[in-house]
C-alpha cells in the first residue's frame, strides 16, 4: 500500500513539474509578443500569440509526408514549435520575421531552424539563400501568421503569389484569421487561379480562429512579383 502511495504522489509530482514548465515556457513567449503589440499594434495583425489548438490545426493541414515548410511571421514560435512536433527537420523548416524582436526572439528559442528577418513577398530568394527547397525550386507547405485579412489587396496579390512560387503543384497555402471568412477576396483567388477550404475552427484560441487552406486550381507555377 505505500509503495502505491508513493508511486501516486511521484506521478502527480512529475505532472506537476511538467505542466508547470509548460506555463513557463508559454509565458516569456507571450510577454515578448504584447511588448512588440504595444510598441505598434498595426504591425503585428493578431491580439494575442496563437494557442497550441490553433496551432495543431495549422499543421495538421500540410500535405502527407511533408519535409519542407516556410513559415511566413512566426510571431513567438507557436507554430514553429507545432511544425517541429510535427517532425520537421530544423534544417527543412524557414520562418521569415520582419520584427527586430520577434526575429530574435526566435532565433534564441529555434537556433536549428533557419530564421530569416525578411519580408515574406521575398520568400523565393531567402528560401534560395538557406537552402531550404528542394531539387526543383519547391517546398511542401506555407504556413502564414501574417494579417492577410488587413492588408491592401496589392499586398495580398504579392504575398500570395510569392507563396505560390516556392510552392509545388500540390503545395498548401496555410492560413488563419480572426474572421468567418477567408481573409482573401474571391475575385482575387480567381485573378491567381486558386481555390480555398475551410478547415476547422479553434474554439480555444483567444479569440477563436478559423483556419484556410489555399491552392492551386491547376498544378502550374506561380511567378513572385514586387510591384
Amino acid at each position: 500500500m505505500d509503495s502505491l502511495l508513493d508511486t501516486t504522489r511521484e506521478m502527480s509530482r512529475s505532472h506537476l513539474q511538467s505542466r508547470t514548465a509548460d506555463l513557463a515556457a508559454d509565458v516569456h513567449p507571450a510577454l515578448t509578443f504584447f511588448r512588440e503589440w504595444l510598441r505598434n499594434p498595426f504591425a503585428t495583425a493578431a491580439v494575442s500569440p496563437s494557442g497550441r489548438q490553433l496551432a495543431s490545426l495549422m499543421v495538421e493541414q500540410l500535405p502527407p509526408q511533408t519535409q519542407r515548410v516556410i513559415e511566413f511571421g512566426g510571431g513567438t514560435g507557436a507554430f514553429t514549435r507545432a511544425l517541429l512536433e510535427r517532425g520537421i527537420a530544423p534544417r527543412n523548416l524557414l520562418v521569415i520575421e520582419l520584427n527586430e524582436a520577434l526575429h530574435q526572439f526566435l532565433s534564441e528559442r529555434f537556433p536549428g531552424v533557419h530564421v530569416e528577418r525578411g519580408d515574406a513577398r521575398d520568400a523565393q530568394t531567402i528560401a534560395r539563400r538557406c537552402g531550404v527547397l528542394d531539387q526543383k525550386g519547391w517546398v511542401d507547405a506555407v504556413v502564414s501568421g501574417l494579417g492577410l485579412l488587413y492588408m491592401p489587396r496589392s499586398v495580398q496579390r504579392e504575398i500570395l503569389r510569392a507563396a505560390f512560387a516556392v510552392l509545388g503543384p500540390q503545395g498548401r497555402f496555410v492560413q488563419f484569421t480572426y474572421g468567418p471568412i477567408g481573409p482573401v477576396p474571391r475575385a482575387l483567388l480567381r485573378e491567381l487561379d486558386l481555390k480555398v477550404r475551410r478547415a476547422g475552427t479553434a474554439w480555444r484560441n483567444v479569440p477563436p480562429a478559423n483556419v484556410f487552406v489555399y491552392q492551386r486550381r491547376m498544378s502550374k507555377a506561380v511567378r513572385a512579383q514586387r510591384v
